[in-house]
């Protein structure tokens, strides 16, 4: 059985789609104790955790964690189906990828890395490049939205001790971001 969209909705879906599965598996782990983090979460320079690339973005630590991701994702999915509607779920998952194995490769080990934090960083610097490189109003506007809305958010890339906070995703994601602007900018 597949789900519906209305109309208006249709552009939305992959937004839509990623938030509410966010929110499903969240309701799994409440109800189940959070084991599938330890099971699907990304865990740094082991193979089992390499399941974690992919993961990752629907994994959270609790409801505040995922209730904190929900707002942004919200928004900056938006502009990003608004600003590049061809590119941005190609360019989505390509941040998926190379911030997950970023993470895998060079993050903090003894410790397992959930959240779409690395996917919000990401789609916040593929905006903001994407308005610098390609230059079109519809890219520079998005850009000064997100720089409007975000820009301050950029501290979560720098190094924090003593937190459970995985600026690595952060870091990642935003380079991430920023390098497949770059590439989608060169293709055209």
């Amino acid at each position: 059985m597949s789900m519906r969209f209305p109309a208006k909705l249709r552009p939305a879906r992959p937004v839509l789609v990623l938030v509410g599965l966010i929110w499903v598996v969240e309701l799994v782990q409440q109800l189940s104790g959070h084991w599938i983090n330890q099971t699907l979460g990304l865990e740094p320079r082991s193979l089992g955790g390499l399941i974690g690339i992919p993961a990752m973005p629907v994994l959270h630590a609790g409801i505040a964690h995922a209730a904190a991701n929900t707002l942004p994702l919200l928004i900056l999915g938006a502009m990003g189906l608004l600003v590049a509607p061809r590119r941005f779920v190609t360019a989505s998952v390509a941040i998926v990828i190379v911030s997950g194995l970023g993470v895998w490769l060079f993050a903090r080990g003894n410790a397992i890395h959930v959240g779409a934090s690395g996917l919000v960083f990401g789609w916040a610097a593929f905006l903001i490049a994407l308005g610098v490189l390609e230059r079109s109003w519809r890219a520079l506007a998005g850009a000064g939205v997100v720089v409007l809305l975000y820009g301050g958010m950029f501290w979560g890339v720098l190094p924090k001790t003593g937190t459970s906070i995985s600026w690595e995703a952060h870091l990642f994601g935003a380079a991430a971001g920023a390098a497949t602007a770059w590439l989608a900018t060169r293709r055209r």
